[in-house]
């Protein structure tokens, strides 16, 4: 749908300036759907994304108020009136944004003030593509919650016949001649592998709500990097870009440095053998939120860390399951790293997003801050 001729009570925006193109045609490029909205409520702009994502016009759209849009309920509402009140931009992550007429839409929503009217917002949506309409945080949570399970039974009807095997494998080497003896010594290898297998998923298994603590993010990269270092990322040069004033986090300190642990590690074996680099990054993002599925509650994630690398980058067909269980590319990798990275940051309360591109992959952590310095 084109945008159509635009009534007084909906502003195009000023065409001079001496710009080439105007601010209406740079907005209409913008793929993600923006609205302006009036201290009173009432819809003055719409760009075409917008016109495409409630399926109408902008001449049908504007001087409407946004309540005749989007339902009353909707957390929209709840961010606006907070951009209002504090004037500082905010994000919500996990939105589903619901209507009549176009349904349900998995979203990202950002609002700002407008600076020189007061009262006025924009609001944009961001919505993510089918292959990733899911909320990443349940997504990954599910995914550790079936390597649990499956943690759980391997632990009790694999484990146990196999040390059976084992013991039956060693009598049989006692009375074997020295080709039979190879055999025998084949089966105790492969069944201790697959035991070492199972001890690595039962970190999967459910335990007792963690010991919290007061953590430095800094302090667990500092080790992290300081590990690496000294072992596998030796021929890797690292650059931090930290924000020194970031908050605590209030988490494990030794579950963190697994992983960011195993971040680095990925990131290291992806890096060019000459060249290789490894960014660290952390800043604090205001107004960031993940809504909390079947609930109105949301909660604020406003501490990020970065581990990123300048790798190949990721093969398009892993992207949608990189944090699922027993997916790797790599040739004796076992596929559980980074899902046990996605359960260790869901327990924390996080979540965990990467982009990747060539010479380019970043993985970016969301956590809470302890919350002594929030209320603070």
């Amino acid at each position: 749908m084109t945008a159509g001729p635009m009534p007084p009570s909906v502003s195009s925006g000023n065409e001079g300036d001496g710009f080439q193109y105007g601010p209406r045609a740079i907005l209409n490029s913008i793929a993600d759907p923006i609205l302006v909205i009036e201290p009173e409520g009432a819809i003055r702009y719409v760009n075409t994304a917008a016109e495409q994502f409630f399926e109408s016009s902008a001449s049908h759209l504007g001087g409407r108020h946004l309540t005749e849009l989007v339902p009353g309920d909707s957390p929209l509402f709840a961010l606006i009136d907070q951009v209002r009140q504090s004037g500082a931009s905010v994000s919500e992550n996990g939105v589903t944004l619901e209507t009549p007429k176009i349904g349900p839409h998995f979203v990202t929503i950002q609002v700002a003030a407008l600076a020189e009217n007061d009262g006025a917002v924009v609001v944009s949506f961001h919505e993510r593509s089918i292959a990733r309409q899911i909320d990443r945080q349940l997504t990954h949570r599910n995914a550790a919650r079936s390597v649990t399970a499956m943690a759980a039974m391997l632990a009790h009807e694999v484990k146990n016949p196999l040390s059976g095997i084992r013991g039956a494998a060693q009598l049989l080497e006692q009375n074997a001649d020295a080709a039979d003896r190879s055999l025998t010594r084949l089966i105790c290898d492969e069944t201790d592998r697959i035991c070492a297998l199972v001890d690595r998923m039962e970190m999967f298994s459910e335990r007792p709500q963690m010991d919290r603590e007061v953590v430095n993010i800094h302090e667990v990269l500092k080790r992290v990097r300081k590990i690496a270092e000294n072992g596998f990322a030796r021929h890797i040069r690292f650059t931090e870009n930290y924000d020194p004033s970031l908050p605590p986090v209030s988490g494990s300190r030794d579950q963190l440095i697994q992983v960011f642990l195993n971040l680095v590690k990925n990131a290291a074996e992806a890096a060019p053998g000459q060249g290789g680099e490894i960014t660290l990054s952390t800043a604090f993002r205001h107004g960031v939120r993940l809504a909390v599925s079947g609930s109105d509650n949301s909660t604020r994630l406003p501490l990020l860390v970065s581990v990123g690398d300048n790798g190949e980058g990721i093969a398009e067909d892993l992207r949608p399951h990189l944090f699922d269980p027993f997916v790797t590319n790599k040739v004796n990798g076992t596929g559980l790293g980074l899902a046990l990275v996605a359960k260790i940051i869901g327990d924390h309360g996080g979540i965990i997003e990467f982009d990747s591109q060539p010479r380019r992959t970043v993985f970016s952590v969301l956590l809470p801050i302890h919350q002594s310095s929030e209320s603070s």
